[in-house]
């Protein structure tokens, strides 16, 4: 389980068939054989673990419904360990489960908020709902406003410095895990 709250960002050494290896100075030394990673929001585990690097297993249909599979070296991504029971609870509950993906519409800056508008797939669509919470690209944020398939969300400077959300062009997609509360309200009301 996981925060939504990004740690660091590591780069992509090589991507293979089945597995990614990632630089990470940083968090380096907290990780181990079997610790649990989430990359760009998708949840991982650490099958070999170098001095600034790791190699993660990943299976054909993570690789087919999360950004990992469009990963080439070079490409930064956003990390975070999994939460600890015993430290404070900053950003909501991210599973690493991730959905779908979404695409970006629109980046403007509105006075010291950078917004961001994304397209999200229909499945995913009644899941999003304006001041809910959401997952990109593993981050934990608000969401803005919403209008049919369409939402929007405001990165504050430091999110916006410390992650790869800097790095997003028009039209690039992204990592989407919406809120779990919402998915197990729903199957409970059915």
């Amino acid at each position: 389980m996981f925060t939504g709250i990004i740690e660091s960002t590591g780069q992509v050494l090589k991507t293979g068939k089945h597995s990614l290896t990632i630089k990470v100075s940083k968090l380096a030394h907290e990780l181990k054989k079997g610790s649990s990673i989430a990359v760009d929001g998708t949840c991982l585990t650490v099958t070999k673990k170098g001095k600034e690097s790791f190699e993660a297993d990943v299976m054909p249909i993570t690789f087919e419904r999360t950004t990992l599979g469009l990963r080439k070296k070079g490409d930064i991504v956003n990390l975070e360990l999994a939460m600890l029971g015993s430290r404070r609870f900053e950003g909501h509950i991210v599973a690493g489960h991730v959905e779908g993906t979404a695409e970006l519409m629109e980046m403007k800056i509105v006075e010291n908020a950078y917004h961001l508008t994304f397209r999200v797939p229909d499945d995913l669509k009644k899941y999003v709902v304006e001041t809910g919470s959401i997952a990109i690209n593993g981050i934990s944020l608000t969401v803005m406003r919403v209008q049919d398939e369409v939402f929007q969300v405001a990165i504050i400077p430091h999110t916006w410095e410390n992650t790869n959300l800097q790095a997003l062009k028009v039209g690039d997609k992204v990592n989407v895990e919406t809120d779990i509360l919402a998915k197990y309200a729903e199957k409970l009301i059915k």
